[in-house]
C-alpha cells in the first residue's frame, strides 16, 4: 500500500441488524426473530403485558420459538437490571423488550449483562432509543448516572403502529422534539470535530440521514398528528413514526449530539420542567441550540411557531418553570455539565448560555 498522511482517522457507522415497522408487525415478530436465537426472555411494560402478550406467543409458537413473557414496572436502575437477570430462564438466548423506553432499556440491560442480543419493540413513539446501543440508567431519584453501551445494536427494531396510534399523542410530541434537534446537533458536532457514540468522528452519512428526518418531520409531523387524532394510519404517520425512531437513532448514534440534548441535563435541576419528558425537554434545548450559535430571530421564531403546532414546549414558562434568574442560572450551570456541550464551534461559557436561554423566552412567544 503506498503510504500516505491521513487527516481523518478511521469512522465508524453502526445500525440495528433489521428494522420491522407497520400496522400488525407484532403478529409477526416470531418470524422476524428467527435466526436470533430459540427462546426469548420478553419484557413487557406491566400494563401492556394483558393484551401483548398473548400475541407474541403465538408468533412464536408460530414460528417454533419460545416466548417467555414477563411483566416489567420499574425504574432503569441497576438493582432492577440485576433482578431481571437474577432470574432468566435457563436456556434463554436473546432479550426482547416490549414498552415505553424503560422496559426497553432493562431488556437492554439484562442482554448487556448476559451478553445476549435484544430485541426492541416500542409501544410509544416518544424517543429514539430503540434502534440505539444506548441504556439511560437512573439513581433511585431519577437523577441520570451513566449512559453505558451495548456492545451491538439491537438485532431486531419492530414498530407496529397500530400500536404505537393507540397511545396518547403526548408521546409522538415528544418524539418528533427528540428528533427535530439531530439535524442541528450533527452538523454542530461535526463542525467541532466532535466524536460520535462509536467513539469516532462521524461520517457523512450521518448528516444526510439527519437532515432527512428533519425535512420529514417539518412536511409530515402536523399531518400524522391530526391522522393520530382522526384515528388513521397514513403514510404521514408512517413517515413521521420512521423519522423519529428509526432516522432520528441513526443520525445521533453516527452523527453526535451537541446543546441541545445537553440542555435536558439542566432542565432536570429546575423544579416543574424537570418532569416533563426528554423530547419536550430537547426541543427547548433546541432553541436554544439556535440562540447560542447566533441564528437570526426570525429562524427561532419559526422553529417555535412549528414546535406549537405540534404541541411542544417554546420556553421555561412553558415547561412548568418559572423564568427567573434562579431558573436560568440553575440550567446553564447543569448544563454545562454534560459532556454533548463540547460539540459545538466555539466553547460556550455560563453568562453566553444565560443570555440565550434569556433570548429565547422572549422570543417564543
Amino acid at each position: 500500500m503506498t503510504e500516505m498522511g491521513s487527516r481523518t482517522g478511521i469512522r465508524v457507522f453502526g445500525t440495528a441488524a433489521r428494522y420491522v415497522q407497520g400496522p400488525g408487525a407484532l403478529a409477526q415478530i416470531g418470524r422476524h426473530a428467527a435466526g436470533i436465537g430459540s427462546s426469548a426472555l420478553v419484557l413487557v411494560d406491566a400494563f401492556m403485558l394483558p393484551v401483548l402478550a398473548p400475541v407474541i406467543e403465538a408468533s412464536f409458537a408460530e414460528a417454533g420459538l419460545q416466548a417467555r413473557c414477563r411483566s416489567v414496572a420499574s425504574e432503569v436502575t441497576e438493582a432492577a437490571i440485576a433482578a431481571v437477570t437474577a432470574n432468566v430462564p435457563a436456556g434463554t438466548d436473546f432479550v426482547v423488550g416490549v414498552g415505553g423506553g424503560k422496559t426497553i432499556d432493562i431488556a437492554k440491560g439484562t442482554s448487556r449483562r448476559l451478553d445476549l442480543p435484544v430485541v426492541t419493540v416500542p409501544t410509544i413513539a416518544s424517543n429514539d432509543s430503540p434502534a440505539s446501543r444506548a441504556i439511560a440508567l437512573y439513581d433511585d431519584a431519577h437523577q441520570l448516572i451513566e449512559v453505558p453501551l451495548l456492545r451491538r445494536n439491537p438485532a431486531l427494531v419492530l414498530v407496529d403502529t397500530e400500536v404505537i396510534a393507540g397511545a396518547p399523542a403526548r408521546f409522538l410530541s415528544a418524539g418528533i422534539g427528540d428528533a427535530l434537534s439531530k439535524h442541528f446537533e450533527v452538523e454542530a458536532c461535526r463542525a467541532a470535530g466532535g466524536i460520535t457514540m462509536q467513539g469516532t468522528r462521524g461520517l457523512r452519512v450521518a448528516a444526510i440521514v439527519a437532515a432527512g428526518c428533519y425535512e420529514v418531520l417539518r412536511s409530515q409531523a402536523v399531518r400524522a398528528l391530526a391522522a393520530l387524532e382522526a384515528g388513521v394510519i397514513d403514510d404521514a404517520f408512517e413517515d413521521t413514526v420512521e423519522a423519529v425512531v428509526l432516522l432520528s437513532g441513526l443520525a445521533f448514534e453516527n452523527g453526535g449530539l451537541s446543546l441541545a440534548h445537553a440542555v435536558t441535563r439542566g432542565l432536570m435541576a429546575v423544579p416543574g420542567a424537570a418532569s416533563r419528558l426528554h423530547g419536550e425537554h430537547v426541543a427547548y434545548g433546541l432553541l436554544v441550540q439556535l440562540a447560542v450559535l447566533g441564528e437570526s430571530d426570525a429562524a427561532i421564531r419559526d422553529l417555535a411557531s412549528f414546535l406549537d403546532e405540534v404541541g411542544l414546549p417554546r420556553s421555561l414558562s412553558e415547561l412548568g418553570a418559572a423564568p427567573t434568574d434562579e431558573a436560568y442560572d440553575a440550567v446553564a450551570a447543569r448544563t454545562l455539565t454534560a459532556p454533548h456541550v463540547v460539540n459545538l464551534p466555539e466553547p460556550l461559557t455560563q453568562p453566553a448560555l444565560v443570555a440565550a436561554l434569556r433570548r429565547v423566552e422572549r422570543l417564543a412567544h
